[in-house]
């Protein structure tokens, strides 16, 4: 049995019809939510394995938070409903993120 590992992606739609591919970093839950957290996915240039055309300081760069919601009984992907969610959300990734580097040092 072969087992594939890598990133693992996600497609979403806003509100315009324009649809985004994110990479998968991590989820967790929250207070009985469930919370997605995401980077643009962007194409590596062949030669270098670096990102293609990718200004790491653009604001279309960051980190995306979004949250699960069930809608007409359909899991969806939802923006968060305020900024004190998102800091809350957000500084709970960044720990976890944190630990993780600690723990490979």
């Amino acid at each position: 049995m072969e087992e594939n590992f890598g990133p693992d992606f996600i497609t979403v739609t806003d509100e315009d019809g324009n649809d985004f591919e994110l990479e998968l970093v991590d989820t967790l839950e929250h207070k009985g939510v469930i919370y997605y957290a995401m980077f643009p996915a962007v194409e590596e240039d062949g030669s270098t394995g670096e990102p293609k055309d990718v200004d790491a300081d653009d604001e279309e760069y960051g980190l995306v938070i979004m949250k699960a919601i069930e809608e007409n009984g359909e899991e969806l992907l939802s923006t968060l409903d305020s900024d004190e969610e998102l800091d809350e959300v957000y500084e709970l990734f960044m720990e976890r993120f944190f630990q993780e580097d600690d723990g490979e040092a």
